[in-house]
């Protein structure tokens, strides 16, 4: 297979991971919190990806001791903290504000790529960043009248907001730290710091069993996804990843109406097509 139709394959594929990710937790919530669902997606996140280096080379898995910083900034701050505060925003909106509000995440790489590692903002940059935060305001508005009398979302979407900017962080440390490692091993790592600490809460509280099957889909698909987006920026421009990973706000809004019986509002497919635009503008540049 030609290596661009691979790689469209691979962020189509991950695109629809992220979109399952939040409607199968809300269903593992049925007999599980969310932190307990959190617990064990990062188990068996980080067993996919162990497997998947096992599968690719196993050598992959053995690091210097000077990238352990950087993995346990990634570990703490992007799991303990995002994942954790995400699985919990979860449980207070809808699907579709999770995933979009969490699409927002380009916003703040640019705005931390700017501030932190120096680089410049194009005209298409601030373009971009101004249709992506009224693609946020109106996603979380939901309805015309909570936009006009200035009621943009709830505690919950500021959850999802606070998550995005903490990932936002997480892959500009990855860029600069952890350009010459293996993707796979960086999630192995990300996740296994997480779960350690995870499991440790589970079994001083007697809990570290699975609740349902459901708990355990959570984290095959985060680990698949992951591995499926790091294949697919091998392959393609970074360019072409971002605009192909807008499926999944798409595939969420249609898998969570199926599944869940979530309605879309008018106000949240304009916030949809918003974030759209506001990507493209982001990535515009590497055109």
């Amino acid at each position: 297979m030609h290596e661009k139709h691979a790689g469209i394959i691979f962020i189509l594929t991950a695109s629809l991971m992220w979109a399952l990710e939040p409607i199968f937790a809300k269903l593992a919530y049925a007999s599980a919190d969310f932190l307990h669902t959190s617990a064990i997606r990062a188990i068996f996140a980080c067993l996919t990806s162990l497997l998947y280096i096992a599968i690719r080379d196993i050598k992959k898995i053995s690091l210097p001791s000077r990238y352990l910083p950087p993995l346990l900034y990634i570990a703490f701050v992007g799991t303990l903290f995002a994942d954790l505060i995400y699985f919990l925003a979860l449980t207070m909106v809808p699907v579709i504000n999770a995933v979009i509000i969490g699409h927002m995440q380009p916003l703040f790489i640019v705005l931390f790529g700017f501030f932190i590692l120096k680089e410049s903002l194009t005209r298409y940059d601030y373009a971009g960043m101004i249709f992506m935060m009224f693609s946020g305001i109106f996603v979380s508005s939901r309805t015309l009248s909570n936009l006009l009398s200035f009621h943009f979302g709830s505690i919950g979407d500021f959850f999802v907001l606070l998550a995005t900017i903490a990932w936002a962080t997480t892959a500009i440390t990855a860029r600069k730290y952890l350009r010459s490692i293996f993707p796979a091993t960086i999630a192995f790592y990300r996740f296994l710091f997480a779960s350690i600490i995870l499991s440790a809460y589970l079994f001083l509280f007697s809990r570290l069993i699975i609740s349902n099957l459901y708990q355990v889909i959570v984290g095959i698909i985060v680990g698949v996804g992951t591995i499926l987006y790091y294949e697919a920026i091998h392959r393609l421009k970074a360019a072409q990843v971002a605009s192909l990973e807008l499926s999944s706000p798409f595939f969420a809004a249609f898998l969570s109406f199926i599944i869940l019986h979530e309605i879309i509002t008018p106000l949240q497919i304009a916030g949809i097509l918003l974030l759209c635009i506001g990507v493209y503008l982001l990535s515009k540049k590497e055109d």
